[in-house]
C-alpha cells in the first residue's frame, strides 16, 4: 500500500521536536492530544521508524528524527508560500539576523518592509552568527543576515553590505589621556571586553585586530551589544564593535574612538540561505530594501 504522507503529521512532528511532548505540541498545532498522537503515530507507521527516543517524560529526536527535521520544515515552509500565492500582499518570511544586524540595521528595513506589504509577517529570530547558520541550515528561518563567515557545506552564502568596526574606550579615560588622536599604542596592558565565541563582531577582531596589538587580555565576554559599549563607557576595558552600535556614546561622548593605524577595520555582512530553499519574493525584497 503506498504510503501518503501529509502535511499535518508533519505539523505535528516539528512541534513535538520543537517543544519535547505531544501534549505541547498538540496545543501548538491546535490539536486533541489524542488527534496529535494518532498524527505522529501514523507518520512513523508509514515511514517504517521511530522518530523520537522517551527520555523521561520527554520525546527526543533520534536518527531518523534529525535526519527528516530539516526537510519537514523545508516542506511545511513551501505549503505556506504556495498558500501565500493567493493574496500578493501576503508574504510570511521567517527571518534570522545576527545580534548587531538585528538590533542596529534592521528596524528601517521591517519599518519599510511592513509599509510596502502591510498585510505581511516576518518573524525574527537573533542570536550570534553562528545560531543563524545553524537555524538556516535546519530551515528554521527562510534566510539569515550574519556578520560573520559561514563555511557550512548547504549553505549559499550572498555579500549583502559592508560595516565598519571602531575600537572604543570611554570618553573621560581618553579626556585623561591629554589633547591630540588616541591611537592603539595607548592599549597596552588594557582589559578587553569581547563579544562571545561564536559572534561575528569577536571572529573579525580576533582575526583582524588582535593580531596587530600582540598580547590581549580579555577580561569580559558578554553577549549582549549595550551590555559592552555601557561597560567599556563606565572605564572598565577597551572593545571594538560596529560603528552603529556606539554611535550614540561617541556622539555625546561617554565614549572616544582609538583611531587604526592601519586602515579602516571593515567586514562584509552576508545573507544566507540553504541551497534547496528556493528564493521566495519576500527574501527578494528583504535584501533589497
Amino acid at each position: 500500500m503506498t504510503f501518503k504522507l501529509s502535511l499535518r503529521e508533519l505539523e505535528v512532528f516539528v512541534a513535538v521536536a520543537d517543544h519535547g511532548t505531544v501534549t505541547e505540541a498538540a496545543s501548538k498545532v491546535a490539536l486533541t492530544q489524542s488527534a496529535a498522537s494518532q498524527a505522529l503515530q501514523m507518520l512513523q507507521q508509514g515511514l517504517g521508524v521511530t522518530l523520537f527516543d522517551r527520555v523521561g517524560r520527554r520525546l527526543q529526536l533520534n536518527e531518523h528524527g534529525r535526519l527528516l527535521l530539516p526537510r519537514a520544515r523545508a516542506m511545511l515552509a513551501s505549503a505556506q508560500e504556495m498558500q501565500n500565492l493567493v493574496n500578493d500582499e501576503a508574504i510570511h518570511l521567517r527571518l534570522g539576523a545576527s545580534t548587531t544586524i538585528a538590533n542596529y540595521l534592521l528596524p528601517a528595513r521591517l519599518a519599510a518592509f511592513r509599509q510596502r506589504y502591510r498585510q505581511s509577517r516576518v518573524q525574527l529570530q537573533v542570536g550570534n552568527t553562528q545560531a543563524i547558520v545553524d537555524a538556516v541550515a535546519t530551515f528554521q528561518v527562510d534566510m539569515g543576515l550574519i556578520e560573520g563567515s559561514c563555511h557550512h557545506a548547504e549553505i549559499v552564502v550572498t555579500p549583502w553590505q559592508e560595516d565598519e568596526l571602531v575600537v572604543v574606550v570611554a570618553g573621560q579615560w581618553a579626556a585623561a589621556q591629554g589633547d591630540g588622536p588616541l591611537g592603539l599604542a595607548s592599549l597596552v596592558g588594557m582589559p578587553w571586553i569581547v563579544r562571545e565565541t561564536g559572534s561575528g563582531t569577536r571572529e573579525v577582531v580576533e582575526q583582524q585586530l588582535f593580531p596587530v596589538l600582540g598580547s590581549v587580555d580579555v577580561a569580559m565576554e558578554l553577549g549582549d551589544l549595550e551590555a559592552i559599549k555601557h561597560t567599556v563607557a563606565a572605564g572598565l576595558g577597551v572593545s571594538c564593535l560596529s560603528r552603529h552600535v556606539v554611535a550614540d556614546l561617541l556622539a555625546n561622548g561617554k565614549l572616544a574612538e582609538v583611531r587604526q593605524d592601519a586602515s579602516q577595520l571593515r567586514r562584509p555582512l552576508f545573507c544566507i540561505r540553504h541551497r534547496d530553499k528556493a528564493v521566495t519574493r519576500g527574501m527578494d525584497v528583504m535584501t533589497a530594501i
